[in-house]
């Protein structure tokens, strides 16, 4: 790729422009000023400085055709464009103009060399902009000493308008190029705090699942450590298996708490309780239409049988919603359901699976101060990295009505989603 982008060349002037009309302006000012330039240089050499038709045709073609290679290499055309303009200041030595015009720098040269001095800065560097402007001043200070009828302050007018030219323009590229820079880095970190929350929100996962596990593997080495106990005339291969079940459940528990001291951390460590699940979500609720407003539940029937880790996703999930809803729609009447669908449902079909919807409508007025005026997206995160762990599915948005919807669908059989 580098091969080909040096094959082709510079970039045009404002190339990268997110308009066609910015990217298009520098083609079409360059046209425009060749078209006004030429005929109207070779006019006034002809008329007003007393050149020959022939000549003045000829500086008028070289000192303003090179515009045209501006938009593309502005530096090369200087070089032209400078050679031009003093090969122009010794053919008027040869010629009787009055003294009232200027010169070395007639007024159609200087329109044209300020425009070449506008593409200048915004190209090339702070340093090349200086040097190109000393060449200039020196250039036209060193043809006042030849003048025909004396050196004066206008006939410096290019120097001046040239160095304010070259000034504006390099400040535009380079507040252009600040915040070309600003809007790069910005996306990094925007990309890198989500890296980060999706990471953060993985190794609570890992520690809410390893409490989830660490259940069920203790019920399993107590079972086999006191199956020879409990059951008479066990054959002694049986107790060498029950044996070796205990072990091999121990040996798991040790490798999954040594797991779980990598990813927590000092302020972690107060997590180490009974994780909760969908028996728990009434408390969230009841506390949360306390604190926020009307908030409805509908809770999963009695009989359903949830597994824990499912049961600790959907906790989670109803959570983080009503936490959004008292940050971003405070005293809006709040819907939270919980129904088993499938085969385990009365009339369902297709795939076990629980379905979380938590639905709020529009607050009834707008707050005074927003709890959070910036949402970062990041509880959102963290609901689908639990429903894509799980094998299920997140539907979250706003509706028309201005409430917000989050719609969760968890498998209940771990086949369903391996």
């Amino acid at each position: 790729m580098t091969t080909v982008k040096e094959a082709r060349g510079p970039r045009p002037l404002l190339a990268g422009a997110s308009r066609r009309w910015v990217r298009l302006l520098p083609r079409v000012t360059a046209a425009v000023l060749c078209v006004v330039l030429l005929p109207g240089t070779s006019i006034v050499l002809t008329t007003a400085y007393g050149v020959g038709g022939g000549v003045a045709s000829a500086l008028a073609v070289a000192q303003t055709v090179p515009l045209l290679i501006a938009v593309v290499h502005p530096l090369r055309a200087w070089y032209a464009v400078l050679a031009a303009d003093v090969a122009g200041a010794l053919v008027l030595l040869t010629a009787d103009f009055p003294q009232r015009l200027l010169w070395p720098f007639p007024p159609m040269v200087t329109v044209g060399y300020v425009a070449l001095c506008l593409a200048l800065g915004l190209r090339e560097r702070r340093r090349t902009l200086l040097l190109l402007w000393l060449a200039t001043a020196v250039t036209n200070v060193t043809l006042l000493f030849f003048s025909p009828h004396g050196g004066g302050a206008r006939d410096l007018l290019l120097t001046g308008l040239s160095g304010v030219a070259l000034l504006l323009a390099g400040a535009l590229r380079e507040r252009a190029e600040a915040q070309r820079r600003l809007v790069e880095q910005e996306t990094v970190s925007e990309t890198e705090r989500a890296r980060r929350t999706l990471l953060e929100e993985r190794a609570r996962i890992a520690r809410e699942l390893h409490d989830v596990v660490a259940h069920h593997m203790s019920v399993i080495t107590v079972q086999a450590d006191t199956a020879p106990y409990r059951l008479e005339q066990l054959p002694p291969d049986a107790r060498e298996e029950f044996t070796s079940i205990a072990s091999t459940a121990r040996a798991s528990l040790g490798e999954m708490r040594r797991l779980l001291g990598v990813l927590r951390d000092e302020d972690a460590r107060g997590e180490r309780v009974p994780q909760p699940g969908p028996d728990r979500i009434s408390q969230l609720v009841e506390a949360t239409a306390r604190a926020h407003g009307p908030v409805e539940l509908v809770p999963l029937d009695g009989d359903a049988q949830v597994p824990e880790a499912v049961g600790l996703s959907a906790y989670r999930i109803v959570q983080e919603a009503l936490a959004n809803v008292v940050r971003h729609a405070p005293g809006a009447p709040t819907r939270v359901s919980l129904s088993v669908t499938g085969p385990d449902a009365p009339d369902g079909e297709g795939a076990a699976q629980l379905t979380v919807l938590v639905v709020n409508g529009p607050p009834p007025a707008p707050p005074a101060v927003p709890l959070e005026p910036d949402g970062t997206g990041h509880g959102l995160v963290g609901m689908r990295e639990r429903v894509r762990l799980l094998g299920g599915g997140l539907d979250a948005g706003p509706l028309p009505d201005g409430g917000f919807r989050v719609a969760a669908r968890l498998p209940l059989n771990a086949k369903d989603h391996t």
